[in-house]
């Protein structure tokens, strides 16, 4: 019998990332998991800064000589100003001047991995997990192959993205029109048949209406009534789009763009509930929606742009396939539930950081259900700045392991980047504390912790 926990390292394959499970438009996945090297996790060395040259910093000049010579005190002041003094040009910590390199490295990397007619997904995945640059439509594309939206294969991205989007708009259609529209269209099919062959003008008929056609019917079998039953999920729905990001005026607001966008995401959440009857709509799956809808809108292709509507809920299916089980009350406590996530959650603290994990869950009785619910089912969308949540995904969307593997990494480094605060805090302290996170945390310092984290090895079947 095995005691405590095994610090172990990844498995050797990655699963499926994301299941195919939700809703009849998601393609099928790569079966096949591909081998991951070690290498891959390891992070590539900085580019070194520059030496600093004698004099640089003002602390040595030269003699008359050519010897090198201590600044004397009793030197005239303008002399001094005159070896101290840096050009204007200087000004520019060494900080940001690799920072900027790194961004068009890591630009020109990704442009040309994505240029290429057959994916490298393991190097995409490296690549993106550092971060995507903004602009370009980079990240847009980038996960959209991370989801696999797209195929690995260039040729076939025409054909697979006019498949996709035919089917978003037949879907539409078939789904979301409103009865009389549905109605009067068989109407007039039926009408066109019946006197196409006649060239006699026949009297006026009235058109009859069966019983299940009949607004106020209640029949299972009835458009009106189906219709009727998603009222109250709609109305649900404008209410939380109308909270979506209140201070980002692409969201919120009356213009005429943030109506346009809250119309579209309103569709897709619409017909999500309606493809999924036993998950429907929950509260929250806006906040998931509304990253990929807004990296999708601001593609500069013309084309994907006109596309977003049916892009975005074919990514959005796609990415609460890896954990719909969250958003179904009667599987909670099942293995796949939320409170089994919860539970996987405190295992990967306690292997990690023993001394944080006793002092919440025993000695303040801070548990995971207190504050870790809404981030992980909401895959952290309300617990950061939007551009933050956005370079948090590209973290979560890259990993080789699916999405729940990183984001539990993740919210493991939320607990470890505030550990101090936690350790001298009590149960109302440390609840406030986390419930409302600090917004001042270096992302990308998290994220690198994150990463760092021993996984969990209870997550993952061990053959003996």
């Amino acid at each position: 019998m095995l005691k405590g926990k095994l610090k172990l390292p990844a498995p050797d394959k990655a699963r499926r990332v994301f299941p195919d499970r939700l809703g009849s438009l998601v393609a099928a996945f790569d079966e096949k998991g591909n081998q991951i090297d070690g290498s891959d996790f390891e992070l590539e060395p900085g580019e070194e800064l520059e030496p600093i040259q004698p004099g640089e910093l003002g602390f040595h000049r030269e003699s008359d000589n050519g010897e090198e010579s201590i600044d004397d005190d009793d030197d005239d002041d303008d002399k001094e100003r005159k070896i101290r003094k840096r050009p204007i040009k200087d000004s520019v910590t060494p900080v940001s001047v690799l920072k900027s390199i790194s961004e068009e490295e890591k630009r020109s990397d990704l442009e040309h991995e994505i240029s290429q007619r057959e994916i490298n997904l393991e190097k995409l995945q490296r690549i993106a997990s550092t971060g995507i640059p903004d602009g370009g439509g980079l990240r847009a594309t980038a996960w959209k192959l991370l989801l696999g939206y797209l195929p690995s294969s260039h040729d076939l991205w025409d054909k697979q993205l006019k498949e996709n989007r035919q089917k978003y708009a037949n879907l539409k259609r078939d789904i979301l029109r409103n009865p009389s529209e549905h109605i009067w269209k068989e109407y007039e099919e039926l009408s066109s048949t019946k006197w196409e062959d006649s060239d006699v003008d026949g009297p006026l008929r009235r058109h009859e209406i069966s019983h299940e056609d009949h607004p106020l019917s209640l029949g299972k079998s009835s458009l009106w009534s189906q219709y009727f039953q998603y009222t109250e999920i709609v109305e649900q729905i404008d209410r939380d789009l109308q909270r979506t990001h209140p201070d980002l005026p692409f969201f919120s607001g009356e213009s005429s763009l943030s109506r346009k966008n809250r119309e579209a995401m309103k569709n897709i959440l619409l017909l999500f509930a309606k493809l999924n009857p036993e998950i429907r709509y929950v509260q929250g799956m806006n906040e998931v929606l509304a990253p990929i809808y807004y990296v999708f809108s601001t593609d500069p292709d013309k084309q994907n742009a006109e596309n977003v509507e049916a892009d975005s809920f074919s990514c959005f299916v796609r990415i609460l396939g890896d954990s719909v089980d969250h958003f179904c009350q009667h599987l909670d406590n099942s293995s796949s539930g939320i409170l089994a996530t919860l539970s996987r959650l405190s295992d990967l603290l306690k292997v990690n950081d023993e001394q944080l994990w006793r002092h919440l869950e025993l000695r303040t009785k801070v548990k995971p259900q207190f504050y870790a619910f809404r981030w992980i089912t909401l895959l952290l969308t309300q617990e950061f700045k939007f551009e933050s949540i956005l370079r948090i995904w590209d973290t979560l969307l890259s990993n080789p392991f699916g999405v729940q593997d990183m984001l539990l990494r993740i919210c493991c480094a939320m607990l470890l980047c505030v550990k101090n605060k936690l350790l001298s805090g009590d149960f109302v302290a440390n609840l406030k504390l986390l419930q409302h996170y600090p917004d001042d945390i270096n992302v990308e310092y998290l994220l690198q912790v994150a990463k760092d984290i021993s996984p969990d090895t209870s997550y993952y079947c061990l053959s003996l």
